[in-house]
């Protein structure tokens, strides 16, 4: 098996890993946008809410149906 091959693979199993977790990763977005809003005294509310929505997309769809 090809170094190629190889990574094929773990992306693969990665993306699969975070189909199944894809609530639980949508979750910790949001968690993460609030403590940074927090943190940030909410002077950059906007820009955080564009990047939890940024990174949700990229979360492969949930499994569950």
């Amino acid at each position: 098996m090809s170094l190629v091959d190889t990574l094929k693979g773990l992306i693969g199993k990665g993306k699969d890993a975070a189909a199944q977790n894809a609530d639980k990763i949508g979750d910790a977005v949001d968690k993460a946008g609030a403590f940074v809003d927090d943190k940030t005294g909410g002077k950059y509310s906007d820009k955080i809410e564009k990047g939890k929505d940024a990174a949700k997309k990229v979360i492969p769809p949930s499994d569950k149906a």
